[in-house]
């Protein structure tokens, strides 16, 4: 089981907008930390699983399902390959990396799948699964990963800067995906918290995250 110091990332939770004062307190303290060191705190970025997938296909293109099931039990029941069984954000989750047709077994309910996701040059792959919880206005450090990044929006709405401009998604909306290398700044927006479920398919033998010095952003999330 890997420690808590390889599952730590470098997705800096930093820049309160005006008026957010207090939250930082509630923060991680600059990391995405695994979830059992959250510690009662709301806000931040939680690291709730890693799944080492082994090489990947190009061919067919992989797509990220999530699926909800009533219990621990029948998610375990209905796991296939690339999946990851994970409780977050008061849901029982399937996470599959599989082709678009992929349907598990079982009374489980199709909640999104998100893709196709676009793989980073490597011989193997692991699926790095967080949660993330945002204030409106708070936001990422500018970070670039070493794989594909995805996010699928339960509640409140987050915009995602890049260099091709901003991606915005609200609760229920289709997944927005960055593929790796893009440095990009995240930020919680809208009137209430965003809350998010994350996947990081990334190259094992990188880092998972590294700060992008060499981009600005031109606060089009603001």
């Amino acid at each position: 089981m890997l420690g808590a110091a390889r599952l730590r990332t470098t997705l800096i939770v930093a820049g309160l907008m005006a008026g957010a004062s207090g939250a930082a307190g509630a923060q991680t303290g600059g990391t995405c930390v695994p979830v059992s060191e959250r510690g009662g705190r709301e806000f931040g970025c939680f690291i709730t699983a890693r799944e080492e997938l082994g090489a990947l296909p190009e061919q067919p293109p992989l797509y990220w399902h999530l699926d909800t099931f009533p219990t621990m039990a029948d998610a375990r029941r209905a796991k296939g390959p690339r999946g990851t069984v994970v409780e977050s954000l008061g849901r029982i989750w399937l996470f599959t990396i599989a082709d678009a047709d992929y349907r598990p077994s079982g009374p489980g309910t199709r909640v999104a799948r998100v893709g196709p996701l676009p793989l980073a040059r490597a011989e193997r792959f692991a699926a790095v699964y967080m949660e993330g919880v945002f204030k409106p206005g708070m936001e990422t450090e500018v970070h670039r990963h070493a794989g594909a990044e995805a996010w699928y929006t339960l509640e409140g709405s987050m915009c995602v800067e890049t260099p091709s401009g901003r991606l915005e998604q609200r609760a229920g909306e289709p997944g927005v995906v960055v593929r790796d290398g893009v440095p990009m700044m995240l930020t919680g927006t809208g009137s209430d918290a965003r809350r998010s479920v994350v996947l990081i398919l990334q190259d094992t033998t990188q880092p998972r995250s590294t700060p992008a010095h060499d981009w600005h952003p031109k606060g089009l999330c603001k």
